[in-house]
C-alpha cells in the first residue's frame, strides 16, 4: 500500500481527486499503478519527506484507490473510507502505517445530501453571475458530483486553516460533516463578495452569520499580513491587542486591560483621555505577568560570592545563606523578610546586589527616603492628573521579571503626613500574608508579588513603626575594624577607583601603610564610604599627574597624603592624657558609628543648681538627674557640698545633639568623682543606662561603641551584664584589644574604678 501524506487539502470519504503536488508526482512514477491501495495521512505542518515524524501526522486518515495515472505524472484517486492510525513509523525509505476502519454516521438521506449539495452549487453559480468567466466556470462546477468534492477542489482558496481541514475529515457524523463544509464554502463565497465590494442584502441569517465571521477572519489576515509587511505603522490599538494576549495577565487584569483598550477605542488619538489610556496600556503590558521558575540555589557558589563581594560580615553572610537553603528545600520564596541595620557605608545596599547574583534573578533597587505620601507606595488613582503607579510597581517593571531581588532602600526615613501613612503601605507589601493579591492604586487589578525577594535597609530602628518592624527579621551591621577596612580598601575600593579614573595598576602603587593611615587619620566612620571618597580623591589628584606627563608612575607615600587628598587629617577623640577629678569617658552610638565622649562635671558657688550644657536632649538630661540622685544618696556626708554649689555638668562637641540613655553610669561616675576628688582613670571607658536602684541596665550598638574605645586608645570597658550576649557580634580583633567588664550595679563601677 502507498502512504501519501498531504496537507491543507479537504479530503472526505467518496470522491475523486488528482494530486499534482511535486512530491505525489514522485511517488507517482515510482510506485503509483492503476488500482493499487493507498492511504491519505494529514500532515500538521507542512514538511518535507525528510523531516517528517509520527508526530507530525493526525490520528485519523482515509484510504482510496488509484484510478489512472497520467503521462504528467498526475494521480487521479477515488477515496473510499476514514481509518483511525493505529501506529505509524517514518524511516529514510518509507512511512508503515497499521490502521483500523473509523466508520461514519450516515444520519442524512441520500436525498437530503444531493439537496444541500445543489443549494450550496446554486449558491457557487449564483455568486458567479456578473463574473466575466462565469459561464465557463459554470460549466465547470456542473462537473462536480459531490460536496465533499467541490470542497477538495477549492481546499486551497478556502478561508480556513489547516486545523479546520482536518476537522471536516474527524467529523464522525455525515450532517456535521456536511455543516463544516458548506460553512467553509459559504465562507469563501462571503470572502468573495467581500473583496469584490459587493453589497447585496443577505437572505438569511445563516447567512449573515458567516458573512460576519467571513469578515473578520479576512480582517485579521489583512490586518497580519500589513502588521507583518510594515512592523513601524502597527496602530497602538492593534499593539496593545498583541501585547495584552501575550502578556498572560489574570483575569481580572486582562477584563480591565481589555475595558481600557475600547475606551481607548473609542476615545480616538484626538480624544483628551487618549495619553493617560495609552500610558496604563503601556505600564500593565510591560509587567511580567508570568511566574518564574524557582531554580536550586548552589550554598557553595552563594558564599562564594557573597565572601567576593564584601569582606567580613559573616554573621551577615551566614543568616543570608540559610535564607537561601529555605528557599531551595521549599521551591518558593519563603522565610523571614531581612531588615539589614547598620551605619552607612556598611554595604547594607550592595549586599542585596550579591544576594540577587547569587540566585540568578534581576535587582532592584527603590529608595523610600523622605516618603510622606502613601501613593509613593501604593500608586495615585488614575481619576487625578499625572497618575502614576507606586515606587513598588515601578520597580517590579524596571527589573522585567516577577520575581525580582528587591531592595527597599531607608524604610527608617518614611515619614507620615497628611497624604497618608507609607509605612501602613507597606505592611501589605511585605506581609508574605497579603501580597500575593497587592494592588496598586493606578493598575486597580491585583498583582502578585509573593515570588519577590524583599531585602529592607536601615540606618536605625528607632524611626520604624512597630507593625512595620514585626513584619521583618533584623540583621545588625556592625562597623567594620581598621583591619577590615584595610583589606577592603586593598581589594575593592582602590582597584574600583583606579578602573573608574582610567588609572593602570602600573601606574599608581599605594602601599599598606598609606592606606592605613587614610583609615585612621582621613576618616571617622563605622561604614567605607568616606574611605571610598577618600581613594577616589587621590586617585583623580594621580589622575592629573599622569596626564601632565608622569609616565614613570606615582607612588603615594603616607607623608604625601595631605597633597594629594587636599585636606589635613581629621581630629579624632582620644583618650586623655591626664586624670582629674569630674572627668569620665563615655561611649556613645552615632549613625555613623561608636564615638567616645567625655563627661565633664566641676562645682562652682552658687544655691545648689544643677547647669547642664553640651546640647543634650530629653532623655539624657533625665539621666543627670538620676545621677545627681545617686550621688547624693551614695555620699549623704557630701549634701552640703550640693547645696552651697552649683553642678555643672558639661559634654564637649556642644554644637553637636546628643540624646540616649547609655551616658546613665558615666553621668553617675563623674559626679561621684568630683565629690570624692578622685580621678578615674583615662584608659577607662563605660555604657550603660542606671536606675535609681543603682542598676546598669542594658543598651544599644555595644559592637560600634567598643570599636570606637579601641579606635580612641581605650583599655577597659564596662558593660551592662544583660549586654554580655552581644560580645558575639564584636569582632575578635576588638575583643582582643579590650579588657570588657560586665557589671551590674553601680556600685560595682565605683568598686573597680577605685571611688569607694
Amino acid at each position: 500500500m502507498i502512504i501519501v501524506p498531504y496537507y491543507n487539502i479537504v479530503i472526505v470519504p467518496g470522491i475523486n481527486l488528482f494530486f499534482q503536488n511535486n512530491y505525489f508526482r514522485e511517488v507517482a512514477q515510482e510506485r503509483a499503478e492503476t488500482g493499487k491501495d493507498i492511504a491519505c495521512l494529514m500532515l500538521k505542518e507542512n514538511k518535507s519527506r525528510e523531516t517528517m515524524s509520527p508526530e507530525d501526522f493526525y490520528p485519523i486518515g482515509i484510504t482510496g484507490t488509484i484510478e489512472a495515472v497520467d503521462n504528467e505524472g498526475n494521480v487521479k484517486v477515488r477515496t473510499i473510507e476514514r481509518v483511525n492510525i493505529d501506529t505509524i513509523e517514518v524511516t529514510a525509505d518509507a512511512i508503515e502505517v497499521t490502521f483500523s476502519k473509523r466508520p461514519q454516521v450516515e444520519d442524512l438521506t441520500p436525498e437530503e445530501t444531493a439537496e444541500r449539495f445543489e443549494n450550496v452549487r446554486a449558491a457557487f453559480a449564483r455568486n458567479l453571475q456578473n463574473s466575466p468567466i462565469g459561464m465557463i466556470a459554470r460549466n465547470y462546477i456542473q462537473q462536480w458530483g459531490s460536496l465533499g468534492e467541490m470542497v477538495a477542489t477549492l481546499s486551497d482558496r478556502l478561508n480556513i486553516s489547516n486545523e479546520e481541514k482536518y476537522q471536516i475529515l474527524a467529523a464522525d457524523t455525515l450532517s456535521e460533516q456536511t455543516e463544516r463544509m458548506e460553512q467553509a464554502v459559504y465562507q469563501y463565497l462571503e470572502a468573495d463578495k467581500v473583496r469584490k465590494e459587493a453589497a447585496e442584502a443577505q437572505e438569511s441569517q445563516n447567512e449573515k452569520i458567516y458573512r460576519e465571521q467571513a469578515i473578520k477572519k479576512q480582517i485579521e489576515f489583512l490586518q497580519n499580513e500589513l502588521d507583518e509587511m510594515h512592523p513601524e505603522n502597527i496602530s497602538d490599538v492593534r499593539k496593545f491587542e498583541k501585547k495584552i494576549e501575550a502578556s498572560g495577565m489574570n483575569e481580572t487584569a486582562h477584563a480591565e486591560a481589555v475595558k481600557v483598550l475600547n475606551r481607548m477605542k473609542q476615545e480616538g488619538k484626538d480624544g483628551h483621555e487618549y495619553g493617560m489610556l495609552y500610558d496604563y496600556l503601556d505600564f500593565v503590558t510591560s509587567l511580567s505577568w508570568k511566574k518564574e521558575e524557582m531554580y536550586p540555589v548552589d550554598l557553595k557558589e552563594a558564599r562564594k560570592i557573597l565572601d567576593a563581594d564584601h569582606f567580613g560580615l559573616d554573621k551577615v553572610k551566614r543568616r543570608i545563606v540559610q535564607q537561601l537553603a529555605v528557599m531551595t528545600l521549599n521551591q518558593k520564596q519563603s522565610g523571614s523578610i531581612l531588615l539589614f541595620v547598620g551605619a552607612p557605608g556598611t554595604g547594607k545596599t550592595s549586599i542585596g546586589q550579591s544576594i540577587a547574583k547569587a540566585l540568578g534573578r534581576e535587582h532592584v533597587r527603590v529608595s523610600l527616603g523622605g516618603i510622606r505620601d502613601e501613593a509613593e507606595i501604593r500608586g495615585h488613582r488614575r481619576t487625578y492628573v499625572g497618575a502614576m503607579p507606586g515606587r513598588i510597581m515601578d520597580g517590579i517593571k524596571r527589573s522585567g521579571v516577577s520575581n525580582p531581588v528587591v531592595v527597599l532602600d531607608e524604610v527608617d526615613k518614611l515619614a507620615k503626613d497628611y497624604g497618608g501613612d507609607p509605612s501602613s503601605a507597606l505592611l501589605e507589601v511585605l506581609d508574605p500574608e497579603q501580597n500575593s493579591t497587592f494592588t496598586d492604586h493606578y493598575m486597580n487589578v491585583p498583582y502578585d508579588l509573593s515570588d519577590v525577594l524583599f531585602v529592607c535597609t536601615a540606618n536605625t530602628t528607632d524611626t520604624i513603626q512597630e507593625p512595620l518592624l514585626n513584619r521583618m527579621e533584623v540583621i545588625q551591621f556592625p562597623g567594620y575594624t581598621a583591619s577590615e577596612k584595610f583589606q577592603i580598601a586593598k581589594r575593592h575600593l582602590l582597584p574600583r577607583a583606579m578602573e573608574e579614573m582610567g588609572i593602570h595598576p602600573e601606574k599608581l602603587k599605594v602601599s599598606d601603610s598609606t592606606l592605613r593611615t587614610i583609615i585612621s587619620d582621613y576618616t571617622m566612620e563605622a561604614g567605607v564610604r568616606g574611605l571610598k571618597k577618600r581613594l577616589d580623591t587621590l586617585c583623580r589628584a594621580a589622575a592629573v599627574r599622569l596626564v601632565e606627563g608622569n609616565n614613570r608612575g606615582i607612588s603615594v607615600a603616607p607623608g604625601q597624603l595631605q597633597k594629594y587628598l587636599d585636606s589635613k587629617p581629621l581630629l579624632h577623640d582620644h583618650m586623655l592624657e591626664q586624670k582629674q577629678p569630674g572627668v569620665v569617658t563615655g561611649l556613645a552610638w552615632t549613625q555613623a558609628g561608636g564615638e567616645i565622649l567625655f563627661i565633664e562635671a566641676v562645682f562652682t558657688k552658687g544655691k545648689g543648681n544643677v547647669i547642664i550644657t553640651g546640647q543634650l536632649g530629653d532623655v539624657m538630661k533625665e539621666s543627670v538627674q538620676i545621677a545627681v540622685s545617686l550621688a547624693k544618696s551614695r555620699f549623704p556626708e557630701k549634701a552640703e557640698l550640693f547645696e552651697k554649689n552649683d553642678l555643672h555638668i558639661h559634654v564637649p562637641s556642644g554644637a553637636v545633639p546628643k540624646d540616649g540613655p547609655s551616658a546613665g553610669i558615666t553621668l553617675t561616675t563623674a559626679i561621684i568623682s568630683l565629690v570624692t576628688g578622685k580621678p578615674v582613670s583615662p584608659k577607662i571607658a563605660m555604657t550603660g543606662e542606671v536606675s535609681l536602684r543603682g542598676c546598669v541596665m542594658p543598651i544599644g550598638g555595644l559592637p560600634e561603641k567598643l570599636m570606637a574605645a579601641v579606635r580612641a586608645g581605650i583599655t577597659t570597658v564596662f558593660i551592662p551584664v544583660e549586654n554580655e550576649n552581644d560580645l558575639d557580634e564584636v569582632p575578635s580583633e576588638v575583643k582582643k584589644s579590650l579588657e570588657i567588664i560586665p557589671v551590674h550595679m553601680v556600685s560595682d563601677v565605683l568598686e573597680k574604678t577605685g571611688l569607694c
